[in-house]
């Protein structure tokens, strides 16, 4: 019988994650004071975070260790699954192998957990007592909400206010687990209010969310702020993902041709392909593909500049692909991919031709996630459809050119409290949505002012 799953064994769960910074080709431009435009310190970003997290987030160590407490946690659902994906295979009728490393089988349902944990343990061994957040889906709420619970600390999620409607059973999740849910924007802070005064029926964005986090927690008392994407040493915690699969795939006999992840802030992507990155670096020939909505195409058609990671300008400026930080995606169902800019790591991986971008429409994704869940029985969270898309297309390339090639993608997160979304496309009520080029240039003029990084792509 054929093996389904590759299983790593919970003593060959990693002990160190890995750090992508000091293999660059190319440096990263540093980030910026939002008030001064020079270049941050260690202790700017102190009101903000614990120091555990600033010395990660620029250090130029390879490794970095995970600490034992933080190994117990993760061996709650980790080493998570690999499995090969014979029946979608068979459907397409494609020469192509695809595997997918299953990150839904963690408590909170998705891949969130591997940086909520580590955030959780430094911030509650450097006296935190509470922790504020934003969340777009609920995904990365609802895994903060569950580690705050493992160690004791109180959290509190400004979720954007369409998908807080949209999706009542992650906001469900979250008070479960001990934390308060607020729809953003919300009267709470000055940012709320300000985003309420000029429009009353916002729907929110990511870029809101995070303006009205932060503030609460610099504001709050023995309070920090925690993110879920895009920073350094987010995507280093998620390294453990891309460092298992490479131990999962050699016991396979296999390894990838093709890499896939679905990309919003880019915390999923970067988890699985930055260890194999390192690999193509040094030579290894691999096609590395992040999947992003045609709603929101940060990677596929923003400029990389510099720009606030927040709506209200108290985040630092960061040169990154960007839609500019005023920028209000359209509804769209896959909430945890609505953000208007992307991690500075895979932002310049792009500029150095190490990966690539694509942008899928919504139907094609949730058709693709139909697929899937009919061959291989699990329902993909939205979020994760977009990289399915992608499989689907690239195993129907090998296909038409006669080629076998490996594939290998991260099914991020399951799908089994958007149930909403999946009804909404199986009644026809889903539409494609491309951004107009209008949207775009209106969003960028806000950036237009900011300093420029050396590799500026604008106009």
């Amino acid at each position: 019988m054929k093996a389904k799953k590759i299983l790593l064994p919970e003593s060959e769960l990693p002990r160190q994650w890995y750090n992508i910074l000091p293999d660059l080709p190319t440096p990263l431009e540093p980030a910026l004071h939002p008030g001064t435009g020079q270049p941050v310190g260690p202790d700017d970003l102190a009101p903000i975070f614990p120091m555990p997290l600033i010395m990660q987030e620029v250090s130029q160590e390879n490794t970095i260790d995970i600490p034992e407490e933080v190994q117990e946690k993760y061996l709650l659902y980790r080493p998570t699954p690999l499995y090969r994906a014979y029946g979608l295979e068979e459907y397409l009728e494609t020469p192509a192998r695809i595997y997918f490393k299953n990150e839904g089988v963690s408590p909170a349902g998705s891949h969130k957990p591997n940086t909520a944990i580590p955030q959780a343990f430094y911030n509650k061994i450097s006296g935190t007592k509470r922790i504020t957040t934003e969340t777009g889906a609920g995904q990365w709420g609802s895994a903060l909400a569950f580690s705050c619970a493992l160690f004791g600390l109180e959290c509190r999620v400004y979720m954007v206010k369409v998908s807080f409607q949209q999706k009542p059973y992650r906001r469900i999740m979250m008070e479960t687990w001990g934390a308060s849910c607020v729809p953003s924007p919300s009267t709470e802070t000055n940012a709320g209010k300000q985003i309420l005064e000029k429009n009353p029926d916002s729907p929110g964005s990511l870029g809101i969310a995070i303006s009205e986090a932060i503030e609460a927690a610099v504001t709050g008392e023995n309070s920090k702020y925690s993110l879920g994407s895009v920073l350094n040493h987010v995507l280093l915690h998620q390294t453990i993902n891309g460092l298992e699969c490479q131990k999962q795939m050699a016991m396979a006999g296999d390894y990838p041709d093709v890499i896939i992840g679905c990309a919003g802030g880019g915390s999923n992507f970067a988890g699985i392909c930055l260890p194999f990155v390192r690999d193509k670096i040094h030579g290894k020939q691999i096609d590395i593909i992040a999947v992003e909505p045609t709603s929101c195409p940060t990677m596929t058609r923003g400029p990389f500049a510099y720009d606030f990671g927040d709506t209200a300008h108290m985040a630092p400026l960061v040169a990154m692909h960007t839609l500019g930080h005023t920028f209000v995606p359209a509804p769209i169902h896959a909430g945890g991919l609505r953000y208007h800019g992307m991690a500075p790591i895979l932002s310049q991986l792009l500029l150095d031709n190490l990966i690539r971008a694509e942008a899928v429409h919504q139907l094609e994704t949730f058709r693709a996630g139909i697929t899937f869940a009919r061959t291989e029985g699990f329902i993909s969270a939205p979020e994760t459809n977009h990289a399915v898309a992608l499989v689907i297309r690239e195993a129907l390339k090998a296909k038409e050119e006669g080629k076998e090639k490996t594939i290998l993608f991260n099914w991020s997160g399951h799908g089994l409290v958007d149930m909403s979304a999946y009804e909404a496309y199986l009644s026809g009520q889903l539409t494609d949505y491309t951004l107009p080029d209008e949207e775009i240039r209106r969003a960028l003029k806000d950036i237009e002012n900011l300093p420029k990084p050396k590799q500026y792509t604008g106009s």
